[in-house]
């Protein structure tokens, strides 16, 4: 008789359960009592500065723009910095940290369901004033699932996973940026140790010049034709190299422990790092399109990453302002409760409970409103850092454009400079050879053409410094992973 009353009552138990489930889910997608994001407007100019530069609407770069400069040995660098540079495995880690924290708070958007279970066993007094029914002391079984699910009413919810979602894409930005950072830097130290074996080289060339310059001058003593202070002179000439060279060779070796240090491998300097290429035979990129400013908004991962926290911030002032309204929740209970183990899940000892519940402060010192404020104030700090990093990338964009073309043309005049000046050397050397002038003339001609070399060398590799800078302001061309 009792089974059949509760199987007769059991869909009244049900049709109130699924009316609170559809309420819910209808309730959840209210729309949110904050607006959604909207990109800033930055005032930057429609061109750059540069008037050398035709701007390409459609301006993209390779991802792998270091090779274009046809170096095996810098794109094994490059390639074995992606993989082992600890900054870049920083930000993997806290890539798979934010996308962590974004699965941990959608998850809150779905009702959480929980398993309790338990047996308690108790004595009542017999002494009290209701007799007692049933033996004492008693067990007492309970088994159920059991589910809250707050409704997400006002888009807090959902404004906490946007949150999420944008701290998640800002760090896979960040990483973009350690990326193309490091390779720009694994570039320009690649580069610099280049220039400063094309140093050495000269330097050698130029000591053995000198060495073999201060043996005639001493032949040329001994038979009476040159001075002590010709001899003096070559002598000084020749230190002052010898001197140079040593801080040439402290420099390279610095210069090889750094890429050690980027490349991640700290035997690169026991091992050594021989060239595939002189610093002269690296070819110079052809200059990439500029593109339009405004593409600086969508090539550059700062700008992006910025823009990003943007989304966070904005999102974040919703989920604040939401916690002023009240928080209205769905809880369930279902499950069994009996004094004997094995009847705890029949029909007879079935219970289960449903409803809503409101929770809406009152008072509570201003302390909601004070964390609104927070929000507020986090979003006007994270507006000024992305209008800045908007006019910084304006910047260096222009930084870079003036520099590739100002070196191109400080190079090409060095070359020039560098011809005259082993003429000049050639003309001074027959000169004294043949005793129409003094040795200073021959010292004078040999500084100059050290130094003209030098230079020519410098500006070489400053050219290339200067092409991988306009690679780098321009975006490189990374590429972030979508987030779904």
């Amino acid at each position: 008789m009792i089974n059949n009353k509760l199987s007769h009552h059991k869909p009244c138990i049900v049709k109130p359960v699924l009316l609170a489930v559809s309420v819910a889910m209808l309730l959840s997608g209210c729309q949110s009592i904050w607006p959604d994001y909207l990109r800033p407007k930055v005032a930057i100019p429609e061109h750059y500065v540069d008037e050398g530069v035709t701007a390409n609407a459609n301006a993209k770069i390779a991802s792998d723009w270091w090779k274009l400069y046809q170096d095996e040995v810098l794109n094994s660098l490059v390639e074995q910095a992606l993989i082992q540079n600890k900054d870049i495995q920083l930000a993997v880690a806290r890539i798979e940290e934010a996308d962590a924290k974004m699965r941990e708070v959608g998850a809150f958007l779905l009702p959480q369901i929980d398993l309790n279970a338990g047996a308690q066993r108790t004595r009542v007094t017999e002494a009290g004033p209701f007799p007692i029914f049933s033996g004492n002391p008693r067990s007492n079984y309970t088994i159920g699932l059991n589910t809250t699910f707050e409704l997400d009413f006002w888009g807090k919810l959902s404004r906490a996973k946007e949150a999420a979602k944008a701290q998640a894409l800002s760090s896979r930005y960040a990483k973009d940026t350690v990326r193309l950072t490091l390779a720009g830097l694994i570039a320009t130290n690649y580069f610099n140790l280049r220039g400063l074996e094309a140093q050495l080289e000269i330097t050698r060339l130029d000591l053995k010049s000198r060495d073999e310059s201060l043996a005639l001058t001493r032949r040329r003593l001994e038979g009476g034709v040159a001075s002590a202070l010709d001899v003096h002179q070559a002598e000084v000439a020749l230190a002052t190299l010898q001197a140079q060279l040593a801080e040439l060779e402290r420099l390279k070796s610095l210069s090889i422990n750094q890429l050690s240090v980027l490349t991640g491998d700290l035997s690169l300097a026991a091992k050594g790092l021989d060239a595939s290429k002189r610093l002269t035979d690296l070819p110079i990129p052809p200059t990439p399109p500029a593109g339009l400013p405004s593409q600086l908004l969508e090539s550059r991962p700062d700008v992006q990453q910025t823009e990003q926290q943007m989304v966070a911030a904005n999102a974040n002032i919703a989920v604040a302002k939401a916690a002023l309204y009240p928080t209205i929740s769905l809880t369930a209970n279902l499950g069994g409760e009996s004094v004997e183990l094995r009847d705890v899940l029949k029909s007879a000892a079935r219970i289960w409970t449903g409803g809503l519940s409101l929770h809406l402060p009152i008072f509570d010192s201003g302390k909601l409103n004070a964390k609104l404020d927070q929000a507020s104030a986090q979003q006007k700090q994270v507006l000024a850092n992305y209008e800045g990093a908007v006019q910084n990338a304006f910047k260096e964009v222009n930084d870079a454009l003036v520099n590739l073309r100002q070196q191109a043309v400080r190079e090409r005049a060095l070359l020039l400079a560098q011809a005259s000046a082993q003429s000049m050397l050639t003309v001074s050397e027959t000169r004294y050879q043949s005793g129409y002038s003094a040795y200073l003339e021959v010292l004078d001609a040999q500084r100059t053409w050290h130094e003209s070399s030098m230079a020519f060398v410098q500006a070489r590799q400053a050219r290339l410094a200067a092409s991988v800078d306009l690679f780098k302001v321009l975006g490189g061309g990374w590429k972030a992973e979508a987030l779904r």
